[in-house]
């Protein structure tokens, strides 16, 4: 049954409107009702008593902003009549109750099937890297991209040359402009792929990126920390890596990062030194050659069961709208505690997205060097914020505040519901990888794709990614499933949205109901079951974090 309104938490004092609320609305409060002094659009929230000047507005139970002028009650919480705001916390946590783990009998014998690795990690999908040590060699990487992908059968983009010819044609014929905006154009068509020598292998991957020299060294060296954290990743079967030779990203120091997280690494691995070779003749030759070599050892790899346990899930979230907190996100929590319930690995990353939940991470921290270090690294990244004029309260954007999430401290406490109750068993500094199975923090920036990106770099052999907007963001070796929080959006971009946690909102069914269902979407996905629409579309979204603010 669907409702008008949600209280989220007992503590609450305001309500999320879940559809469209006329002025004059009478809508359930407490014992009682209250009726709506103004507009109330679905996804924004109203306040039932009123709220004067100063006065705190809770949201999830935990303090999400302060009103600053006077709201009549029933009306509504705008970025005019309310600010940011957040409780202190401490870094020393507070006892909690030991956890109650979801029941997950029905799950403790079900597997996917993956790519066993050396390491004792699986995979969730088998790709061989095309890498650039520094931005210099990013078109010998397009060179070799255009080289290969096509005749080996991994061109997947949608054609679009038809309807630019169709355009042409009609403007030849003297059609005006009017005519040529209001034409019919046939649908793009997907590029003919031709069948796959290496069927066992899910693609080649070409990470360009703009990193490598110039900045400080320790860019560096937090460059090559990702790209060892993609060579190394249980998704990944071997990697050409293309250098110049003089940049500041040496492949010494690639290898050196490679050892850190796998002493005993054994996958192909084939560096080119432009430098050293000469022409690019003999660069793009050689590359050509070992490539092609590595993946006919990567065909060599077959699909075979695997425990959940082997797991680990990027959470994510980009374009939320008010209804993520309510939908997708705890959704997600759901899954999260019941992979941890079955010796699994998730991380919640996103730290400027944390702001205002920071007590409760820290209280279920399960000792107090990891509590010390989550807080310090969030106040280093907060101050680093303020240093340059910005703060943690500028991270909503435009598409947030106007689906009705006008806070950061109310954005935050939805996104943090997506890492679920279990306790917290690490905290990472970007791009170090995950080695405990349970709840992982990653300190990464809120931005989607710098975000999504470290997460894999850290080991997430999938990533479940929560949207209200809409968004396409993929990533070049890891699935990255879409859930839609809203009905609406999976019916307007069915091409980009996998799941639909909509049915939430919409009463037809329970968090617990839809994240079991995403377990088991997560599970044909593993298998190389279900192809996601990020895949479908070839999105393969790469953006290192060069440590700077970014919110």
């Amino acid at each position: 049954m669907k409702h008008q309104v949600a209280r989220i938490h007992p503590a609450d004092n305001v309500l999320v409107a879940l559809v469209d609320l006329p002025i004059g609305t009478e809508v359930p409060w407490e014992n009682g009702y209250v009726t709506t002094t103004e507009a109330i659009p679905a996804k924004h929230k109203l306040a039932p008593l009123g709220l004067s000047v100063g006065q705190p507005v809770t949201m999830y139970g935990v303090l999400v902003g302060k009103a600053k002028a006077d709201i009549r009650p029933g009306g509504r919480l705008t970025t005019a009549n309310m600010q940011h705001a957040t409780n202190s916390y401490e870094e020393q946590g507070h006892q909690r109750p030991a956890w109650q783990a979801p029941d997950v009998s029905n799950w403790q014998n079900r597997t996917f099937m993956g790519y066993h690795r050396a390491d004792g990690r699986v995979g969730t999908a088998n790709y061989w890297l095309v890498i650039p040590l520094v931005f210099c060699e990013n078109r010998n990487i397009q060179v070799l991209q255009d080289a290969l992908i096509t005749d080996l059968g991994y061109a997947r983009r949608k054609n679009y040359q038809p309807e630019t010819r169709k355009l042409l044609e009609l403007m030849q014929a003297g059609r005006s402009v009017e005519e040529i905006l209001s034409a019919d154009l046939d649908a793009g068509e997907d590029t003919a792929r031709s069948q796959r020598p290496f069927p066992n292998v899910d693609g080649i991957r070409f990470l360009s990126h703009e990193g490598g020299c110039g900045g400080i060294r320790q860019d560096a060296q937090t460059l090559c920390g990702l790209l060892a954290g993609y060579i190394t990743h249980p998704n990944v079967a071997g990697a050409t890596v293309l250098s110049l030779g003089c940049q500041n990203a040496q492949a010494s120091m690639l290898q050196e990062e490679i050892a850190k997280r796998d002493p005993n690494f054994n996958k192909p691995l084939f560096i080119l030194d432009q430098q050293k070779l000469g022409t690019e003749e003999a660069l793009i030759s050689d590359a050509l050659r070992q490539t092609f070599a590595g993946l006919m050892l990567a065909n060599r790899a077959r699909r075979e069961p695997a425990p959940l346990k082997a797991l680990n899930i990027g959470l994510e979230c980009g374009g939320s709208d008010g209804f993520s907190g309510i939908s997708a996100n705890p959704a997600l929590g759901h899954v999260s505690d019941m992979l941890v319930a079955l010796g699994g690995s998730v991380i919640l990353a996103e730290f400027p997205e944390l702001c205002g939940v920071e007590q409760e991470l820290v209280d279920r921290s399960v000792e107090p060097a990891i509590a010390e270090r989550f807080s310090s690294l969030m106040k280093a990244y907060g101050d680093s914020a303020v240093a340059v004029g910005s703060g943690f309260d500028m991270n909503p954007s435009p598409g947030n505040i106007r689906d009705g999430l006008i806070t950061d401290a109310m954005k935050s406490a939805g996104a943090a519901r997506k890492g679920g109750s279990s306790p917290v068993v690490a905290v990472l500094d970007y791009p170090e990888p995950v080695t405990k199975p349970g709840l992982n923090l990653l300190c990464t920036p809120g931005n989607d794709v710098e975000s999504t990106t470290a997460e894999v770099g850290s080991g997430a052999n999938i990533v479940l990614f929560t949207t209200g907007l809409g968004t396409p963001t993929g990533n070049p070796i890891a699935p990255v499933i879409k859930i839609a929080s809203n009905t609406a959006l999976a019916r307007r971009m069915p091409d980009i949205i996998d799941v639909n946690t909509g049915t939430v909102i919409d009463g037809e069914e329970t968090i617990e109901q839809a994240g079991e269902r995403i377990l088991d979407y997560v599970i044909r996905v593993a298998s190389g079951e279900e192809e996601i629409a990020a895949v479908r579309h070839d999105q393969t979204d790469f953006i290192p974090w060069k440590r700077g603010v970014s919110l």
